[in-house]
């Protein structure tokens, strides 16, 4: 800041440094001028200058020093007051800029809390005609036709239910509700949702769990769940699905483990990003890259942390580690 005010007043310091020689050169030429009154003189004057440039220093950059540590927010309190009137004049357009920028933001954030809340009603109201149409399905007597259905239909079901979850994890903080699940239950009931999957691909489960509850959140917990064992059935055929928990370091650990086509080992650090599919498979359209993405989002606020291994056409692992009960006390209390 100090060398930036030199450089903004170098104008008015070489002005005054160039009245200061040109006295000395006026006593100089002129030998009626005592020179050592004036060099004596001179460097009075100098002196004043050094303390008054040092006056103004602190004077006239509070404002600036405000303005640069300032973290460019909509809130304008963190600045100083102007003084001069050019400092008045940047104050007055940083407020009336950010005023105008509030009024924007917070109509877009009105704007995108009702496409939020339209979207959830839309969500809710398919719901009712897919009901309808899985009655209707399961009344078929053809069982390929009614297999396919159910298939075309559990698809539909799991997008809207992928959906409806992206647009409530923003404030997944506050739909936590930390209680003992039962994890045998509600894996189950998870496998029984994808049931005409399974039997159209050939594949079955393998289930082991010696722990049979872990302290989480039962619908978010779910969610995992189910995103962890859909993508197990999408990238498997005609083998076992392998669901196992243990308990390690006092700590609840459940794996979920498929022989399906596997990740590559390029591609493991960026499958929980956003939008991410594959870089070896681009021809698999049907993937949208959001249901890892959103299982480790709730996973995190769930304090739950997954590994992942996979080899390419040998299978993939994927292994939740429940927190311990005592790191679960700043989340009850929220």
């Amino acid at each position: 800041m100090w060398l930036s005010y030199i450089r903004e007043r170098i104008s008015w310091i070489l002005l005054f440094l160039f009245l200061l020689l040109f006295i000395v050169f006026i006593a100089y030429i002129d030998p009626t001028i005592a020179m050592s009154s004036i060099l004596y003189a001179v460097f009075l004057f100098f002196l004043i200058f050094i303390f008054f440039v040092f006056f103004r220093y602190q004077k006239e950059t509070q404002f600036y020093k405000s303005i640069k540590d300032w973290e460019n927010s909509l809130d304008t309190t963190s600045i100083s007051e102007g003084n001069s009137p050019f400092e008045k004049m940047i104050e007055e357009n940083l407020q009336r800029q950010t005023l105008q920028l509030n009024r924007i933001a917070e109509q877009k954030q009105l704007a995108l809390e009702q496409e939020k809340d339209d979207l959830l009603t839309w969500i809710h109201e398919v719901k009712t005609p897919l009901t309808a149409m899985q009655l209707k399905i399961e009344r078929l007597e053809e069982s390929q036709l009614k297999n396919q259905l159910s298939y075309e239909w559990l698809r539909i079901h799991l997008l809207l239910d992928q959906q409806l979850h992206q647009n409530r994890i923003p404030s997944i903080e506050n739909d936590l509700y930390i209680e003992q699940v039962n994890l045998e239950k509600l894996i189950y009931k998870e496998i029984r949702e994808l049931q005409s999957w399974c039997l159209e691909k050939g594949i079955g489960f393998d289930i082991d769990l010696s722990i049979t509850e872990v302290l989480s959140d039962a619908k978010w917990l779910g969610f995992i769940m189910r995103q962890l064992l859909t993508n197990a059935v999408k990238y498997s055929s005609a083998s076992e699905i392998e669901v196992c928990s243990t308990e390690q370091d006092e700590q609840t650990v459940v794996s979920i483990k498929d022989y399906g086509r596997g990740i590559a080992a390029k591609d493991i650090p960026r499958i929980f990003d956003k939008g991410f599919t594959s870089t070896t498979i681009h021809s698999d359209h049907a993937a949208t890259g959001m249901g890892l993405y959103l299982t480790k989002k709730a996973a995190d606020a769930l304090h739950i942390h997954i590994n992942v291994e996979s080899a390419v056409d040998k299978g993939t692992t994927f292994t939740l580690h429940f927190p311990k009960e005592n790191e679960f006390v700043h989340i009850t209390g929220m």
